[in-house]
């Protein structure tokens, strides 16, 4: 749904919006049997556990804490980081399309996103389409993450953005609901195609072909 002024730039979310990212990636490769795998992914290895590092905590501290804990899976946990690269899975079908064809329209691009100020030291370099981008807010490096308020705030002041002005696009319904009540419309991310329909409702694309 529109909001009353019209919406001039897009604020996009990365992890499951631009990119795929799987933990699972990296540890299909270093641990062939699936069930010792689970086991290390639901207890060893977990989201919960790497989402400390958006919040800005360094690995230097946090794969030493974890191999205290679990010292028989030390060089499996060692090999995270190293080897993080590798849990990104690749552009999000249609994503970086769409992307180029916005920055071609001369649409704003910004986002924000939960991310280790450490991988993504990483990951910019490896991803040549945030080159479109005008700026990008990082958690790992504000020690803010979504949904806090504080982020959103943040971003409406380094993007020089007014509250409507930029559409927030996010795969996490809260993510989405935390930015809409800072300034943000926002887009709940289920794929390319119904964004692109949402874009050129608002004017910001040309119908074209619907991706999907």
């Amino acid at each position: 749904m529109s909001v009353s002024q019209p919406i001039h730039a897009i604020v996009f979310d990365v992890g499951h919006v631009l990119y795929g990212w799987d933990i699972g990636a990296l540890y299909e490769k270093l641990i062939p049997d699936p069930a010792r795998r689970g086991w290390f992914l639901s207890h060893v290895v977990t989201p919960e556990w790497h989402f400390q590092h958006d919040r800005g905590r360094s690995v230097n501290d946090t794969i030493p804490e974890l191999q205290a804990q679990f010292p028989a899976q030390a060089d499996l946990i060692a090999a995270y980081a190293p080897r993080w690269l590798e849990t990104i899975t690749g552009p999000v079908p249609g994503m970086h399309e769409l992307v180029a064809e916005l920055d071609d329209a001369g649409v704003p691009l910004f986002a924000i996103t939960n991310f280790s100020a450490e991988f993504w030291a990483m990951f910019r370099p490896a991803a040549p389409i945030f080159d479109r981008f005008r700026d990008i807010v990082v958690s790992g490096t504000e020690c803010l993450v979504k949904p806090d308020a504080e982020i959103y705030r943040l971003a409406l002041r380094r993007f020089g953005l007014n509250p409507g002005d930029g559409l927030f696009v996010d795969d996490r319904i809260e993510n989405v609901r935390s930015g809409a009540a800072e300034g943000f419309p926002g887009h709940h991310f289920t794929g390319v195609s119904r964004l692109r329909q949402r874009l050129v409702a608002e004017g910001l694309i040309g119908a074209g072909v619907v991706q999907r």
